[in-house]
């Protein structure tokens, strides 16, 4: 192939060219005062001209550039010309081969296809930080070349091997970086769910897959005792390694906070004054919910998370929209708490925004599609929470975090229902309540068939609860006694909302040893503040098995 022929296509060469034929410089068109070239340079003290960019030629430039440089033509690419610099990187090429013979190594980085779509189309393409047979990276840019009928391309190659491995480093310190966060996010979410005995639960997370994109989702369960679960899930904002803690310390002060057995909202009231001072420029979302399977209902507060939605036994589903605060670390809100029923059969949900939402739709229409999945979603509560995060459309590339956590309180019949039983007693009168109850008791412990020893220990458990309620508490006074497949649980309530605590009583005390029996006796015991006013104390005795 001619390179000459070739190179008259190449941009300016047509110009110079045109510059040269069109205006020739002859002896008779010199003009009088005209000075020849040799005289002038012999008459001025000037330095010698400089040759101008149109009068070098086109290969010669070319064989100098450190870029990479071949030239193909016709529909097999056969080579043309390579510069100086593609040789020293790939050796000597024939001229007059196809490029797939004579150009291995763009046939093994995939470029022939480029130059096959750049010569049907007449437009240039760049591919960017391909990785050479060499060991090095270009940058690839095939632009057309025509001579009459006959098409050719240019491929010019630019060595960015010190950026791509720049890029590369950038890269694997963002995967650091992300592995890091999603260990520490991992590690300080639950790594076992705790199992309250009237409630099946499940939970996922799944972190954000761009980057370092994990962020300060979390969520926990927490048994309370008598009987009472609290929920919770939350989301800070924000993404890192920085969300992840500060989700951690959030975390661990819900815990500690849930044993004081606070109603929700004081919970929340806790965590806003918390969050301030952990980091005054981060916020989080959070609900916090206590399931009471005696009273078959969620009682929750809010602080600007997304709401709780319960499918209840025919299907339908409820959406927890009221109350709803500010996020945590605000101030200045008091927060209130809501209920909403939670029977036999339901399933309820709780779940952070990137279940939800997308940039795309609104928020609202992202919760409406997740009542749709709910209503149609039936089986575990891992069933369940599968089928909502593949609704969704939650893949490992997902660009927020996910946390789903799903509850049911299931419907028992058969012989599961004689393992779930209540029994209730009004505390009437005077001292004369006392024995009552302790019949009371004896009769119910017995119906159920507990072992002897175990039967002792509740009756003498109801009875010390009831003489420290007749004592100290006002009425209305409740005694209740309940059982699940693992515990037995009994509590007695009253008007009075002062908590027992336990105490050392002396030996001429006549008074102050009940709560110390109790507690002696019991696997464990507490006392809660009941939300129409008044206080509940109860104590479980765990069941033998089998």
């Amino acid at each position: 192939m001619n390179f000459t022929r070739w190179s008259a296509r190449l941009p300016g060469t047509q110009r110079r060219a045109a510059a040269r034929t069109d205006h020739p410089v002859t002896p008779d068109r010199l003009g009088e005062g005209a000075v020849p070239a040799a005289r002038a340079e012999r008459l001025t003290d000037d330095p010698p001209s400089v040759p101008g960019v149109d009068e070098l030629p086109v290969r010669e430039v070319l064989d100098r550039v450190p870029a990479l440089v071949a030239l193909v033509h016709g529909t097999d690419h056969r080579l043309a010309y390579v510069n100086d610099a593609y040789v020293t990187a790939f050796g000597v090429r024939d001229p007059g081969a196809p490029a797939r013979e004579a150009l291995p190594e763009l046939d093994e980085i995939g470029l022939l296809p480029l130059l096959d779509q750049v010569l049907r189309s007449g437009k240039p393409r760049t591919v960017k930080s391909r990785k050479a047979p060499d060991g090095h990276s270009y940058t690839f840019t095939c632009t057309p070349v025509t001579d009459g009928d006959t098409g050719g391309v240019l491929v010019f190659a630019t060595d960015v091997t010190d950026h791509a491995e720049a890029a590369e480093r950038l890269r694997a310190s963002e995967r650091r970086q992300r592995e890091t966060a999603v260990t520490l996010q991992r590690s300080l979410l639950p790594q076992v769910l705790e199992e309250p005995d009237d409630l099946r639960i499940a939970a996922t997370y799944q972190p954000g897959g761009t980057e370092a994109a994990v962020g300060g989702d979390w969520y926990d369960v927490i048994t309370l005792g008598g009987g009472r679960t609290a929920l919770v899930i939350g989301d800070v904002m924000g993404r890192g390694v920085r969300a992840a803690a500060v989700m951690g310390q959030l975390r661990t002060a819900v815990r500690a906070y849930a044993r004081l057995d606070l109603p929700p909202h004081e919970i929340l009231q806790l965590l806003d004054g918390l969050a301030a001072e952990i980091d005054a420029n981060q916020i989080a979302t959070c609900v916090y919910a206590i399931h009471d399977p005696n009273e078959g209902r969620l009682v929750y507060a809010s602080a600007g998370h997304l709401p709780i939605l319960v499918r209840d036994e025919s299907g339908a589903v409820l959406r927890a929209d009221e109350p709803t605060g500010p996020p945590l670390g605000t101030g200045g809100w008091m927060h209130a708490s809501g209920s909403i029923p939670l029977g036999p059969g339901s399933t309820a949900v709780l779940y952070t925004d990137g279940l939800v939402e997308r940039r795309d739709e609104d928020l609202d229409e992202g919760i409406a599609s997740l009542e749709r999945a709910l209503s149609g979603a039936t089986g575990t509560p891992q069933v369940v929470c599968d089928r909502l995060v593949r609704s969704a459309g939650v893949t490992a590339d997902h660009d927020d975090d996910v946390a789903v956590l799903v509850l049911q309180h299931p419907a028992r019949t058969g012989p599961d229902s004689d393992l779930f039983r209540n029994a209730a007693l009004e505390l009437l009168g005077g001292i004369e309540a006392a024995p009552r109850a302790r019949a009371f008791a004896s009769g119910v412990l017995t119906s159920w068939r507990f072992p002897a020893e175990l039967h002792d220990l509740g009756v003498l458990a109801a009875s010390e609860l009831v003489a420290n309620s007749l004592q100290h508490g006002t009425p209305p006074m409740r005694l209740r006694l309940r059982r699940t497949d693992r515990r037995l649980i009994i509590e007695v309530t009253d008007g009075d909302d002062h908590l027992p605590r336990r105490r050392r009583a002396e030996p001429g005390d006549e008074s102050g040893r009940g709560i110390a029996i109790v507690a002696t006796i019991a696997s464990s015991w507490g006392s809660r503040r009941t939300p129409g006013g008044g206080k509940a104390v109860w104590c479980e005795f765990v069941l033998p098995k089998g």
